[in-house]
Formats: structure tokens, C-alpha cells, sequence
């Protein structure tokens, strides 16, 4: 079984029961944080870009659990300076795909700023034990959300909903039809004053797949 685990903001685990993929790993200085960065434990680090509440401790714990870390190549330039200990990179870009011992992960744009010099932002589809998820990192709604869905059946989409620094409800509510999504996970919001939402509002939004709002700590299965 699958397992996804929220520890908060947009950091996840997802768990098939012989690898670890840690996304986002903003945990120190996260107020939703349920876990201690010394205490996750992971195989792979997905970064989708290098803002602190995205890149958080991703380089600390790679070093610590000797995990390999996959993300834009400017993005891994800046995990390695803040680290001596050297770590296993799987650069990559737009486009581009993966395979590694869990599946496949296929690095897909999003609309949002880097956090790093000539660094873009991307989202990320994750090919694991039979289900395909769709992780959007930070972005704005856009059209060929429509092309990723038709590219890749989409078992669970991971969406922000915060608005102010990504789409908001409405709009991750669009981003579900263009998806095609069966599954929708929201993300991303209540950390913060400027991107408090309620994800009721957002389930009452979409019509025809299952909303699923997970709490911090909480750990559900990916039927």
C-alpha cells in the first residue's frame, strides 16, 4: 500500500513500504511542522524549488540519511554549498525523466519564481506502486495542466490553495478539471495569515473527484 504522510506547509512522504520520497522538506522554523528534520527518514528529496518554505532542510537531511536529492541543477548548486558533506544529485530539468528503484519521476513546469539565480520552479509526476501523483509545488493556474493530464493519468493531484503566493482555491479548483484528476490532495495553506483557506470551501468547489484534507501528522492511504 501507498501511503502519503503530510507533515505541513507542502512538505510530504509518500511511502510504498520499501522506498521513501521526501518533497519539500521545510521543517525547521515550520509551525506546522510534526516531525523534527534529525528525525525523517528518506530515500529520495524532491526539491521544486529553492524558496526557504520549499528547499527548508533538504541538504541536512540528504547529508544525514544519505538520501539522493533530484532537482533543477541550480537549485542542487545551493544544496551543496550549505553542506561539506558531498550529495548524490539526480539533476534535472523540464521535460526530463527519471527512472529510479521506485518508479519514475518526471520534472513538469509550474508558474513561480526560483528562489535561486537562474533557477526555475517545476512540479513533479511521480510513477510509484501503480499510482501516478502529481505534485504542483508553488504555481499559478495554467493551461497546459490540460496537456499533463492527458500526458499521464492522474491518480492524486497535490495542489496548493493558499492564494497570495499561488493559486487559490478557485483556481486549484480548475486546475482539477484540466488535470482530470481522480484524486485531489490541497496543500499550502493556513501556515501563514497571508494564505489562510479553508479547504471545505475548496472541496464544496470540485465536483466529480474525491477532495481528501489531510492534516498535519495525519497519514492516509493512496488507494
Amino acid at each position: 500500500m501507498l501511503k502519503y504522510t503530510f507533515y505541513g506547509h507542502a512538505c510530504f512522504l509518500l511511502d510504498d513500504g520499501e522506498y521513501k520520497i521526501l518533497v519539500d522538506p521545510f521543517l525547521s522554523g515550520n509551525p506546522q511542522a510534526t516531525i523534527s528534520p534529525k528525525d525523517v527518514e528518506t530515500n529520495y528529496i524532491l526539491i521544486s524549488h529553492a524558496h526557504d518554505d520549499h528547499l527548508g532542510d533538504a541538504p541536512e537531511i540528504a547529508t544525514r540519511v544519505d538520501a539522493e536529492v533530484v532537482a533543477i541543477p541550480e537549485v542542487l548548486t545551493l544544496c551543496t554549498s550549505r553542506v561539506e558533506k558531498a550529495i548524490k544529485a539526480d539533476p534535472m530539468n523540464l521535460g526530463g525523466t527519471l527512472n529510479l528503484p521506485f518508479g519514475v519521476v518526471r520534472m513538469v513546469p509550474a508558474l513561480h519564481s526560483s528562489g535561486v539565480e537562474g533557477g526555475i520552479a517545476c512540479g513533479f509526476v511521480i510513477k510509484i506502486f501503480g499510482k501516478t501523483i502529481y505534485y504542483a509545488g508553488d504555481t499559478a493556474l495554467f493551461s497546459d495542466m490540460k496537456l499533463i493530464g492527458e500526458r499521464d493519468s492522474i491518480d492524486y493531484a497535490i495542489l496548493p490553495i493558499g492564494d497570495n503566493y499561488t493559486m487559490g482555491i478557485e483556481d486549484a479548483a480548475k486546475a482539477v478539471k484540466l488535470l482530470n484528476a481522480k484524486n485531489v490532495i490541497p496543500l499550502h495553506y493556513n501556515t501563514w495569515g497571508a494564505i489562510s483557506q479553508n479547504p471545505e470551501d475548496f472541496r464544496k468547489l470540485v465536483t466529480g473527484t474525491e477532495v481528501y484534507v489531510v492534516k498535519p501528522g495525519q497519514t492516509i492511504d493512496l488507494a
